[in-house]
């Protein structure tokens, strides 16, 4: 301002006093700024959600590898009965007529003991094959959760860039890898 009342405004000056008068808001930002805090609410959800089914991804694994080794124990237990039927066959093939019938009942027994014990090996051997299905979908599943979180990561990194260089551009380009994250988060919740 100078001495005479006459003064000069730069543009920033002017921009300021414009907005102060008439209340401009910048719409760019505060829709950006909507659409990240959304975003984040969003990429949270889907990271907790790729979280637990990690989590379910390993303990479904766990329970298909106790599930194997019981499986495994039984056709130890299996081959032990085996062996003994043999010994016994073996006698019954060696010992006199009269003590034959003794081994018969035992080489019937361990024929009857094996059986048994060979559908419930197979049996935990399913149950195994099973958990680890569930594993594998639970870990397709958390690809998919991790692959939307970071789409979505993506989307607020442009949201950023977008707002400090002002280009719309990249505000576009937010709002196309936003949606991709938010398909793949629909991916995820239906299991494909």
């Amino acid at each position: 301002m100078s001495d005479h009342g006459f003064h000069v405004h730069g543009p920033h000056d002017h921009e300021l006093e414009h907005a102060a008068q008439h209340g401009a808001k910048d719409s760019f930002a505060g829709r950006t700024a909507v659409i990240t805090a959304v975003l984040a609410t969003v990429g949270a959800l889907f990271s907790y959600m790729g979280g637990a089914t990690q989590a379910n991804a390993g303990l479904f694994k766990n329970n298909a590898a106790i599930k194997k080794t019981e499986a495994s124990n039984q056709w130890n237990y299996y081959q032990a009965k085996s062996s003994k039927q043999n010994m016994a066959e073996l006698a019954l093939a060696l010992v006199a007529e009269d003590k034959k019938p003794q081994y018969q009942q035992e080489v019937d027994r361990y024929k009857s003991e094996k059986a048994e014990i060979k559908l419930g090996a197979e049996k935990l051997e399913a149950e195994s094959t099973a958990w680890d299905r569930q594993s594998d979908a639970q870990m397709h599943q958390h690809h998919r959760w991790a692959q939307a979180t970071t789409a979505l990561q993506i989307s607020i990194a442009l949201a950023a860039i977008a707002l400090l260089t002002r280009r719309k551009w990249l505000g576009y380009g937010m709002l196309v890898v936003a949606s991709l994250g938010i398909v793949l988060g629909g991916l995820a919740a239906v299991h494909i």
